[in-house]
């Protein structure tokens, strides 16, 4: 073990800025020289947009901790690009379910208080959505929401925003990351009780207000309000013991949709997740007790929000009596679809932002219907910013919707995020409308395919944990930049965009992706908040058949060559 990595360890063993119950954790791996090294090798990367890690005590772990030293970070970058004004302005902060989140949270406003910037905090959990509108209805300068998404339930994580309601980008995200590395010792943590925040005035409770705004600004997004036999049209959703279960059932119940069942076993938010322990609509697994009830009820749809309601899964029954669980690309082609060919007054100028691993097939469908598609890197907050460039002018286009492959959707520009209830809502509507002239999801795709190509996307994930697997994720990437050149899995290759040297105007960003001779597409981007290298890969054919055995083909020998 190295010898930082042990003074580190004895420094927060030692310290009584560590609570007692904390220091007891550490003294019980004082053996444990592996666990001891995990812990305290580095410190938490504060990246482009925060945070998320295991929760626990060191420097390498998510706890109250690290999450006062990226707040202290925050509240130096808010007092010197805004000063009084900032102070003022406040900043707006939301948690999820997750263990620690209420916690985290309070200790955030606590920091910001502690240096004389007004928190607004949420009197209880709310979606990531909820709190990027917030920052936009309060005024506030910035806003965080503590939540690790849909990782499992051992993490826990931390998202900071700024005054546009979207996630950090630039200047702002390399000056906040400067700033949270700029903190590197305890004392210079500035911090008060509640009860003090509370009488300065500078901590304040959040008002129901804003949950019903919000639920307002949703429900704009409808298309169509009155769909015949929409109060009979049975619906299956579950929160999975996430924050989605009250604004969902809330705008479920005000849009007139009487016939809706929730999972009654992940209905209650809970951070232990009992029945799914990685809580993510991207896996059928989640499904199993939303298919159970709704074969007891005769629903044909089920859908699922991840913990922090920002995403959705949606599973449908085809007219084989089969479940099937269309991907993030499927589900964000068929809502495009749905909304253009019923919205009425969509601007002549409207379009619609995506990413650049989202599938290539949306650019078919947009071109056909007259609609500019804008790619970004990956990451919501680019789809945030392009959002803020269509209003500043910077671009003749008006916000349509936009989506990423990980189940992330959002029609209207309330939120600066991915939204998750709204998302249902209208995968809900269309459901619903589709049913009442005769159609489905399932067929709706098909006659998709049928007239644009059969394409079809998958991921590898591949996880590598620790100091090792870091390592292991830079070379891997390194091999593909430097030694994939005219071909890759015998296929000439027509395109390599390196997007670290930049490409097409957009950010730097550790992602590779190859465009082969016939089609192909494949990317490569380790993630920004997991120990994780991500494959994404695109085939197109003319029949599905042939389209499946494609993909299937592709991934395998990318896999091996990889390997």
């Amino acid at each position: 073990m190295e010898k930082f990595v042990l003074e580190n360890y004895n420094k927060w063993l030692t310290s009584d800025y560590i609570d007692l119950k904390d220091r007891e954790e550490l003294e019980n791996i004082k053996t444990n020289e592996k666990e001891i090294e995990d812990r305290f090798y580095t410190n938490l990367s504060f990246g482009t947009g925060g945070m998320r890690g295991v929760r626990g005590v060191g420097t390498n772990r998510i706890n109250k901790y690290t999450i006062r030293k990226a707040t202290q970070g925050l509240a130096n970058y808010i007092l010197e690009v805004a000063g009084d004004k900032g102070k003022e302005m406040g900043v707006a902060i939301a948690y999820d379910c997750r263990i620690g989140s209420e916690e985290y949270a309070l200790n955030s406003a606590l920091v910001l208080a502690g240096n004389g910037i007004k928190a607004y905090l949420f009197k209880s959990l709310r979606s990531t959505p909820e709190l990027s509108f917030a920052v936009r209805e309060l005024k506030c300068i910035s806003g965080i929401v503590v939540t690790a998404s849909h990782n499992p339930q051992e993490y826990n994580g931390y998202k900071v925003y700024w005054n546009d309601g979207c996630q950090i980008i630039e200047p702002q995200a390399s000056g906040i990351v400067n700033s949270v590395n700029d903190v590197t010792s305890f004392d210079q943590i500035h911090i008060i009780t509640k009860e003090e925040a509370i009488e300065k005035g500078l901590l304040e409770y959040i008002s129901e207000d804003i949950d019903t705004d919000f639920i307002e600004a949703v429900k704009r997004q409808i298309i169509h309000h009155d769909i015949p036999g929409k109060e009979d049209f049975k619906i299956v959703y579950s929160p999975l013991h996430g924050t989605g279960g009250r604004p969902v059932k809330r705008v479920f119940n005000e849009t007139g949709f009487k016939s809706v069942y929730i999972v009654a076993e992940q209905e209650q938010p809970d951070g232990n997740f009992p029945t799914c322990s990685y809580a993510n609509p991207e896996d059928p697994a989640v499904f199993k007790l939303s298919i159970e009830l709704a074969e007891k009820v005769g629903a044909t749809i089920c859908m699922a929000n991840d913990p922090d309601a920002d995403r959705i899964g949606v599973a449908v029954k085809d007219e084989n009596g089969e479940w099937i669980y269309p991907n993030g690309n499927q589900i964000g082609l068929l809502l495009m679809n749905y909304i253009l060919e019923n919205k009425k007054d969509i601007p002549k100028n409207a379009a619609v932002v995506s990413t650049v691993v989202s599938t290539p097939m949306l650019d078919v469908v947009a071109k056909e219907k007259n609609v500019e598609i804008f790619r970004t890197l990956t990451g919501f907050k680019f789809i945030g910013e392009k959002i803020r460039e269509f209003e500043e002018g910077k671009y003749d286009a008006t916000f349509l919707m936009g989506f990423e492959e990980s189940y992330g959707y959002l029609v209207g520009t309330h939120a600066r995020d991915k939204d998750a209830v709204v998302s249902t809502l209208l995968i809900a509507e269309m459901a619903a409308y589709y049913n009442s002239i005769s159609t489905s999801i399932p067929k709706e795709l098909e006659k998709l395919y049928n007239k644009f190509g059969f394409y079809r996307e998958g991921i590898i994930a591949v996880t590598k944990k620790g100091k090792d697997g870091v390592e292991a994720i830079s070379k891997i990437m390194s091999n593909l930049r430097n030694n994939v050149t005219d071909s890759l899995i015998g296929k000439k290759v027509i395109s390599k965009r390196d997007f670290s040297l930049g490409y097409n105007g957009l950010p730097k960003s550790d992602v590779i992706q190859f465009v082969l001779e016939d089609n192909t597409y494949i990317t490569a981007r380790p993630s920004g908040t997991e120990p994780k290298i991500k494959y994404y890969f695109c085939i197109t054919e003319k029949t599905e058949a042939s389209a499946n055995e494609k993909l299937a083909k592709t991934m395998k020998e990318f896999e091996a060559f990889v390997d």
